[in-house]
């Protein structure tokens, strides 16, 4: 029934009963609720747990039959899963999601670095505890920004688990480093130096919003809200002192760069590579810096920013389903 049936048949019963009736209500509400004409995906439920990992207590999302081909869904800088929230609603009807927080990031637990080691090896080795927790044989991987650097060292780590890659915004080639970068290499050579500035550039309220628009040409249509939550994350107690020392082992990274490009190489995995042209922290040039080592890649590059889920989630969906697809025939 379309909006005018329904508005008609509203009005028949208002005009012998002489009220609104609770029919016509809540088939109104039915009408608007629908999915609109052309979509395809109906919204998955999304499941909200915890898992015990070496003591600590790892938050994750979870959409979809659990004999499905699994995704893992590995988050950036300074998000959590619930950046994931529109792919595990959209794609939990075929596949198995699995997202989860990093120690120190959204609802997992985060102790204080006097207790826990923030760098990069250790929350990819507690990511692939997770996975060995929760059972996880094989999946494909999604990385966004510091996903990156985790998801890297997690397929390292165990090849054979590995599926297919998805690399939204994370950098594996200088390439993508941009004039932003120029004051986090400083904070690298000297931390003491160069904390004040670094703060500046990555946890105040300016940055977490030009994350978020960058150089996009459309600033009405982002959500303040989304760089507000941000700011007010990396506000909350301690999360100054996890975040510094988190970045400044970022410079490991960029020195596993070319390991990484090595193993891309030598493993040539099935990848898709989704890319928002306006990030500002990493170029578009990396994009295609990932077809020197994979040639078989395929490469798009959006009108969307560094959180390009924020913006495009029913053309990445549409993305992954395609190229999920052809994995599976």
């Amino acid at each position: 029934m379309n909006d005018l049936a329904a508005f008609n048949l509203e009005m028949l019963m208002m005009e012998r009963f002489g009220i609104r009736s609770l029919f016509g209500l809540l088939l109104t509400a039915a009408i608007s609720s629908a999915p609109a004409s052309g979509q395809t995906w109906h919204e998955s439920r999304v499941s909200y747990r915890v898992a015990n990992v070496d003591g600590l207590s790892i938050f994750y999302r979870e959409a979809g039959p659990r004999d499905a081909p699994t995704v893992l869904l590995l988050h950036g800088f300074p998000s959590s899963s619930r950046m994931f929230e529109p792919l595990l609603k959209r794609l939990g009807d075929q596949y198995h999601l699995v997202a989860p927080d990093f120690p120190g990031f959204g609802h997992s637990d985060a102790p204080a670095p006097t207790s826990f080691a923030y760098t990069f090896d250790h929350i990819a080795a507690v990511m692939n505890r997770f996975v060995e927790t929760l059972g996880l044989k094989s999946y494909v991987i999604y990385m966004q920004d510091y996903g990156g650097p985790v998801g890297f060292r997690v397929a390292i780590a165990h090849p054979e688990r590995v599926n297919a890659l998805i690399i939204q915004n994370a950098v594996a080639h200088e390439d993508g480093l941009g004039p932003l970068w120029n004051t986090r290499r400083a904070f690298w050579a000297d931390r003491q130096a160069n904390q004040a500035a670094v703060e500046q550039n990555l946890m105040s309220l300016q940055a977490a919003k030009q994350r978020h628009i960058g150089s996009s040409p459309d600033v009405q249509s982002y959500d303040p809200d989304l760089w507000t939550d941000e700011y007010a994350f990396l506000s909350r107690p301690g999360q100054r002192e996890i975040q510094s020392d988190l970045f400044y082992d970022y410079r490991t990274n960029v020195a596993s760069y070319p390991r990484w490009q090595a193993w891309l190489q030598k493993t040539q995995p099935r990848t898709l590579v989704v890319w928002g042209r306006y990030d500002p922290s990493f170029l578009p040039a990396e994009a295609e810096a990932y077809r020197r080592d994979l040639p078989k890649a395929e490469i798009h590059v959006l009108d969307a920013g560094h959180f390009a889920l924020d913006e495009k989630p029913d053309e990445i969906a549409e993305l992954m389903r395609g190229f999920l697809a052809a994995k599976n025939q």
